[in-house]
């Protein structure tokens, strides 16, 4: 029998009163409830980072250790003046090699009608750099200030089904990526 995916979901934001925190909970609850996957919470703010360092120099064991088990990777970003918080940058920076060859979905939040599309769409190639997949479903929480309550439940069943969708594509992408790794030497 196959061990369980390991598909952590990262919230990429440290700032106060962030409004991304309920959708990365309710992306982390959703992927809790898949059969076959375990996951795990990480918010950016908890990770040890040093601020007048970069890259592998900083690497914390801890968290290297996860990227290096996990079969793929969820991002829950807003998207803060059509880009992504620097945080998150530094943070995904600490490691290299951890990342290769395994499945990456994004979910762009923000308070406008586009759901964080921008922040997506300048996370590519930076993923592509970093050696995750992305796949091709995204989920995007627009006008998040009107999707959750205040104690973070969700208010637009919508998301539901959007997120169901997403997780199906990042779970079978990280089933192939897995047997590749594990079956296919490198080239």
């Amino acid at each position: 029998m196959e061990h369980p995916l390991f598909i952590p979901v990262i919230l990429g934001t440290a700032r106060k009163g962030r409004e991304s925190e309920h959708a990365a909970k309710f992306v982390f609850e959703q992927t809790k409830k898949r059969a076959g996957v375990e996951t795990e919470f990480i918010d950016v703010r908890t990770l040890p980072m040093k601020l007048d360092d970069a890259g592998e120099q900083m690497k914390d064991p801890k968290f290297s250790a996860t990227i290096e088990r996990c079969d793929g990777l969820i991002i829950v970003t807003p998207e803060y003046n059509h880009s992504f918080p620097g945080l998150l940058k530094h943070a995904l920076d600490m490691n290299l090699k951890e990342y290769i060859h395994k499945a990456v979905g994004i979910c762009g939040v923000s308070a406008g009608a586009l759901g964080g599309a921008r922040v997506i769409e300048t996370l590519l190639p930076v993923m592509r750099e970093l050696g995750l997949v992305t796949i091709f479903e995204d989920v995007n929480f627009g006008r998040i200030g009107s999707l959750f309550d205040e104690r973070g439940n969700l208010l637009d069943e919508n998301f539901v089904r959007r997120v169901d969708t997403f997780l199906n594509e990042l779970i079978w992408m990280s089933r192939v990526l897995r047997h590749g790794r594990e079956s296919i030497p490198p080239v």
